[in-house]
Order: structure tokens, then sequence, then C-alpha cells
């Protein structure tokens, strides 16, 4: 679940700012496919790959992965 969170984030702020995944990619020094991996669940990025991919879309590490975690009811 975890990985697929992570993928719909890295979705979300790449189309916020408007980019391809070909951008993306370009920004973030990677691959276009693995891009595209990450954002469908089917990769497991390294955290060396998510902080590339924090920096290019210009966030926190913290802040990327606090869009994963399931919002907590009380």
């Amino acid at each position: 679940m975890l990985i697929k969170q992570f993928g719909l984030a890295v979705r979300q702020l790449r189309e916020g700012h408007g980019w391809s995944q070909e951008r993306l990619a370009e920004a973030a020094d990677l691959n276009r496919s693995f891009i595209g991996e990450i954002e469908r669940g089917a990769a497991t990025p390294s955290l060396l790959t998510v902080e590339k991919l924090a920096v290019a879309l210009g966030v926190g590490l913290a802040g990327l992965m606090a869009r994963c975690e399931p919002e907590l009811v009380d």
C-alpha cells in the first residue's frame, strides 16, 4: 500500500507542476520509464531516488513521505 501511495503522491505533485514524466525524469536525473513504474507502484524506489524526486518536485523529503501516510481518524 505504501508503494502505491508514494506513486500517487509523485504523480499528483508532477501533475501539479504541469510536468510530463519525461520532464520529471530530467529534473531528477532518472529514467522516464522508471518514473512511470514508480507512479504505478510497480517499482520500489531507493531512499536516494526518493530524495532526488523530492528535490526535483520542490518538496522536502519528509513532506513527500507525509503524503503517503494514511489519514488518522479519531
